[in-house]
């Protein structure tokens, strides 16, 4: 295949469950056709997306790859474990009771991060991460490895971001390096 298909929009509304609650994207409206072989996909006239899915190359007008879609779908990912929104996250700043708005992906990587700043398995308490309405009914050990996946998917700099197949593999692997989180 020549051409590539940027979503630009990937969020939990536009993901749809087919009747064996198979996955299917939805809603191409903002998505863009790009040939494989160009190598400046900067050619976006705005920004596109929604708040809080939207990849940091689009506020700082950065060339726009399918990074941007891998991001989205990380923050899909945390959204779904954690049952926080990516917009509306927030923590009291103190004793003040005062409440401060927080990235997502920076809460759930401030509770698995150890006191020098490292991503290590004894740091992870997962469940503070996962969503309490889950109460427990899931596996400790399959719910870590989606939550270094999506990590992996919603670092800054997209050169950090695996690709979509690296993904799938990690995903199937069940092994994942935490020095990069």
């Amino acid at each position: 295949c020549l051409e590539w298909v940027l979503h630009c929009d990937v969020k939990p509304h536009n993901i749809l469950l087919d009747s064996n609650y198979q996955p299917k994207v939805a809603d191409f409206g903002l998505s863009k056709l790009l040939n494989r072989s160009e190598h400046d996909h900067s050619s976006f006239s705005k920004m596109r997306g929604t708040r809080g899915y939207m990849a940091p190359e689009w506020v700082y007008n950065l060339p726009i790859t399918s990074k941007v879609d891998v991001y989205s779908y990380g923050i899909v990912v945390l959204e779904m474990v954690t049952g926080k929104s990516p917009t509306g996250t927030q923590h009291s700043s103190g004793g003040g009771g005062a409440k401060e708005h927080t990235r997502l992906d920076t809460l759930v990587r401030e509770k698995i991060m150890d006191a020098d700043g490292e991503a290590s398995r004894e740091s992870w308490n997962i469940e503070e991460i996962v969503d309490p309405s889950m109460a427990g009914r899931y596996d400790s050990a399959k719910m870590e490895l989606l939550l270094k996946v999506a990590l992996k998917c919603v670092a800054e700099d997209k050169d950090d971001r695996p690709t979509m197949t690296q993904v799938v593999e990690m995903l199937r692997c069940k092994e994942i390096d935490l020095t990069t989180l």
